[in-house]
């Protein structure tokens, strides 16, 4: 008997050592193994057919030993958020009203470079035409704020940040009037109003409709490159006309 708890222990270290990877394979050998044991061990009067029920404590003892494979728990996995869509893509959802008369609104910007590359002459006054409407422009931007914040119920409130703030494309508007005499920084003036607009209304208080600010973005894009070819037009093409309305060539 002590012989065969000497064997016995044997072979759970062994089974320590060498774990099994297959449980239903594992479980066979084991039954195998302890049967036979315990044939070369016992005496003959142990001899006989033990039935497979009659190992209850066996098997549990031999279970506590095997190690099953290694089954590590999933990780959930970082769903990473999409990435939200940019305001321009916003544009087709636009209102048909609001797109077609802010399209039409963009005639004054380009209209007047355009004109200028046909005739291959830089007119003063069509720049000035131009300038004055990209300052009108600016001064509708601060009522356009103040429309939005006064409503009740509107997500921009109308405290001292909303109602302070749409008076910056206005500063930038009467800034422009005033050193319209030099028209070449008076189109500069109502350039980095309108950038400056565009980033209030972007990032600083966003509270538009995204369709809204996909229009302003097609908006300020066309007004700033036409700017920038007038102002290049002046110092490529011969200057005629007068500077201003109503002043003589």
């Amino acid at each position: 008997m002590l012989h065969f708890i000497q064997k016995f222990s044997q072979a759970s270290s062994q089974m320590l050592k060498y774990p099994f990877t297959v449980g239903l394979r594992a479980s066979r050998i084991e039954i195998h193994s302890i049967k036979t044991c315990l044939q070369q061990n016992f005496s003959p009067f142990f001899l006989r057919a033990w039935p497979f029920s009659s190992f209850p404590l066996c098997m549990s003892k031999t279970q506590f030993y095997h190690t099953s494979p290694c089954s590590f728990k999933k990780q959930k996995q970082e769903v990473l958020s999409a990435r939200p869509p940019k305001s321009i893509t916003y544009l087709p959802d636009s209102p048909r009203p609001a797109l077609y008369i802010s399209l039409v609104g963009l005639i004054p910007f380009f209209a007047p470079p355009l004109v200028m590359l046909m005739t291959k002459t830089y007119i003063p006054l069509l720049a000035f035409t131009q300038m004055a409407y990209g300052a009108s422009f600016l001064s509708f931007l601060g009522g356009v704020r103040w429309g939005f914040a006064l409503p009740e119920g509107s997500p921009a409130k109308p405290d001292f940040l909303n109602l302070a703030s749409s008076t910056a494309p206005v500063v930038f508007s009467w800034f422009a009037f005033l050193i319209s005499e030099n028209l070449s920084e008076a189109i500069v003036t109502v350039i980095i109003g309108m950038g400056i607009a565009l980033h209030i209304e972007l990032f600083l208080l966003p509270h538009y409709p995204n369709w809204f600010k996909a229009l302003r973005i097609v908006i300020t894009l066309v007004a700033f490159l036409s700017f920038v070819i007038t102002l290049l037009l002046k110092d490529i093409y011969p200057e005629k006309g007068p500077q201003r309305p109503g002043l003589l060539e």
